[in-house]
């Protein structure tokens, strides 16, 4: 059960296992996480000749890049309508050229490395009447921020199985295989003479030394690059300037034609399509990507039923639709809603992070590393992209503050319900059902129970980062924090997220 949700991309895949661990070793740059962000700064940094180390928990492209949807665009649903509703154009503008910089340099590289990808017509489309007020919103920020998006009338809405009430339409952009561009950037990485760690956790950075505590010893460098989603650390607060979302995507085989081109509705509930095909895929027969019904980590009122639900409008648009896979990614989105990248708060310079690119990783990614790189490199600012001044000095807008109190308050509701329901339910509960799992109290302290693949496991229900009780995902069998996103499996064992510790085993069975 446990293995269930599995992305297509990795599909009979093999991934690199990099290099052997020498503890103590010194790198110039030390990077946590094997993602495209991890990874893109690792190229860029050892092409300009510097000695580079990655390190990943777990493998490459393990967690947010090997489960997103393998779309490359400058559309972005109504993303650029949400950013302009309460920043300035300029800023608007600064955002997509850096979106732009990141898809001209990850496609480049791609067309380099050999990687197959396709050009597709995307588009934003509203599902109903009610969503086409926000098409014209998102047709009027992209084009005042230099995007070419075309208004589409209703006669030359496309042909689709799916309801489409209006769309912009926005030419050239790229469907992709996010592995396998995750795995030709590790392979650059090792043949220049980088070094990679796969399975090797950091459980701490020390900026006076430049120290990065792993499990399996220390590595030192002069700059340290916190590449993980969210950053690993408390400096800076950035997991209360940020939210976790989870969202879901379903392959499927189809037995007519794909639709041509990408699609991204701007009304809920959100609705992705994109087609793959053996030139942007794996598997060699062409395949259907249905992903949307994303919530806050850790809230939601089902996260099986959300997989479910992709499931049944699929084959009710698509009929005779056969699944293949299913998968979830967790993407963290800023308050502001543009990417926090840079320096660290109190990281004396040396480390670097870059965090929220709200499900738009694959252009944010790599922007965000060219950043990174400039920066370790000392490029002059006269010497940099206009975009990356423009967003580093953007200023915080009430909206902004309004958006975090809100989260605040919803972190707050969920911290106290938390307990509450905790309390509510002594143990001895009775044995979970397979896939199931339940959170009760025990002696006055939360203990989380689950059943999985015939296994019944007893761990803390308390998340170790800020003192959550953890919330059951039924679709992934993972104990999920409802605060700031930390995610564990039900052995207990650190998933994501800030948390840095492993849940505490605890007997499944009460004392007598």
């Amino acid at each position: 059960m446990t293995d269930d949700m599995n992305p297509l991309w990795k599909l009979d895949r093999t991934l690199p296992a990099g290099s052997p661990f020498e503890p103590g070793a010194l790198h110039d740059v030390v990077i946590v996480g094997a993602g495209i962000t991890g990874l893109s700064t690792a190229v860029m940094l050892t092409r300009a000749g510097l000695d580079v180390a990655v390190i990943d928990a777990g493998g490459i492209a393990q967690l947010a890049t090997g489960a997103n949807t393998g779309k490359l665009s400058l559309l972005q649903g109504a993303q650029l309508a949400t950013i302009r509703r309460h920043h300035p154009a300029a800023l608007v503008r600064a955002y997509v050229d850096a979106n732009r910089s990141g898809m001209e340099w990850l496609l480049a590289f791609a067309e380099l490395a050999g990687v197959p990808f396709t050009r597709h017509t995307d588009h934003s489309y509203a599902q109903g009447p009610a969503g086409k007020d926000t098409v014209d919103e998102q047709h009027s920020a992209a084009r005042e921020a230099g995007v070419p998006a075309r208004l589409l009338p209703p006669a030359s809405l496309p042909a689709t199985p799916f309801p489409v009430a209006g769309a912009v339409a926005l030419d050239d952009q790229v469907a992709i295989d996010p592995v396998a561009v995750s795995v030709a950037l590790a392979q650059e990485l090792l043949t220049a003479g980088g070094t990679l760690h796969t399975g090797v956790r950091a459980t701490r950075t020390r900026a006076l030394t430049g120290r990065v505590d792993t499990t399996q010893g220390p590595l030192f460098a002069d700059h340290i690059v916190l590449a993980t989603g969210t950053p690993i650390t408390d400096r800076g607060l950035y997991f209360a300037k940020t939210r976790g979302l989870r969202s879901y995507c379903v392959s499927f085989r189809v037995p007519d034609d794909l639709p041509e081109g990408m699609f991204l509705s701007v009304d809920g509930p959100t609705r992705s399509i994109r087609p793959v095909t053996a030139a942007d895929g794996p598997g060699g027969d062409a395949r259907l990507v249905v992903g949307g019904n994303g919530h806050p980590v850790g809230r939601s009122d089902g996260e099986a039923a959300a997989v479910e639900d992709l499931i049944a409008w699929t084959q009710l648009h698509f009929p005779g639709a056969e699944e293949t896979h299913r998968w979830s990614a967790q993407d963290y989105e800023s308050h502001d809603l543009i990417p926090f990248v840079g320096a660290m708060p109190r990281g004396l310079g040396r480390i670097r992070f870059a965090t929220g690119y709200a499900k738009w990783g694959l252009s944010n990614a790599p922007a965000a590393a060219q950043r990174l790189t400039s920066e370790i490199l000392g490029t002059p600012r006269r010497d940099r992209p206009s975009w990356i001044t423009t967003i580093g000095t953007r200023l915080t807008v009430p909206a902004d503050i309004r958006r975090g109190a809100v989260e605040g308050g919803k972190v707050a509701t969920a911290l106290v319900s938390g307990w509450a329901d905790a309390e509510s339910r002594r143990t001895p509960v009775p044995q979970p059902a397979e896939g199931e799992g339940v959170v009760a109290n025990r002696a006055g302290r939360p203990v989380a129970v689950s059943t999985v693949d015939g296994v019944t496991r007893a761990v803390s229900g308390v998340c170790p980062h800020l003192g959550g009780v953890l919330a059951w995902n039924d679709a992934e069998c993972s104990w999920d924090c409802p605060l700031h996103a930390s995610r564990f499996a039900p052995d207990g064992t650190r998933l994501e997220g800030p948390a840095l510790r492993d849940l505490t085993p605890l007997s499944a069975t009460d004392p007598e």
